[in-house]
C-alpha cells in the first residue's frame, strides 16, 4: 500500500492516523518532494474508475491562481493528468494506492470500507 501525502496537510494527518491505529503497513510518499509521474497517475485514474476531477487538488492555491476552475471543464481527461503531473500541490491528497483500490482525499468510511477488504 502506497500513502501520498503532504506532511503538513491537516487531512493527510488524519488519514495517516487512521492507518496508524488501524496498524495497517503502508510506504509513504511526500507528494511535494516526490510527485507522482504523469504514468503514474494515469494508472491511479485507470484503476481507480473516478472522475480525472476527483485527482485535482480544487482548494490549493496554485489551482486558483491558474484559475483550472474554468480551464478544467474544456481540458481531456489526458491534459489534466499531465497538468498535475507538474506540480504535486495540484494533486488532490491523501492518495492512498491499494490493490483493491484507489483512495482520494480522505473519508473515514471509505478507509474503513477499503482496509475491511484487505
Amino acid at each position: 500500500m502506497l500513502f501520498i501525502h503532504y506532511p503538513k496537510c491537516s487531512t493527510c494527518k488524519k488519514a495517516k492516523q487512521f492507518l496508524d491505529n488501524h496498524n495497517i503497513q503502508y510506504e509513504e510518499q511526500d507528494i511535494k518532494l516526490n510527485p507522482p509521474t504523469y504514468e503514474e497517475l494515469k494508472s491511479y485514474y485507470e484503476k481507480s474508475n473516478l472522475p480525472v476531477k476527483k485527482f485535482v487538488n480544487t482548494s490549493g492555491l496554485i489551482y486558483k491562481e491558474l484559475n483550472l476552475k474554468d480551464k478544467l471543464p474544456t481540458m481531456t481527461d489526458d491534459e489534466i493528468l499531465k497538468l498535475i503531473s507538474t506540480n504535486g500541490m495540484l494533486i488532490k491528497r491523501p492518495l492512498l494506492v491499494t490493490d483493491k483500490g484507489i483512495l482520494t482525499g480522505y473519508k473515514e468510511e471509505d478507509y474503513k470500507r477499503t482496509i475491511d477488504k484487505l
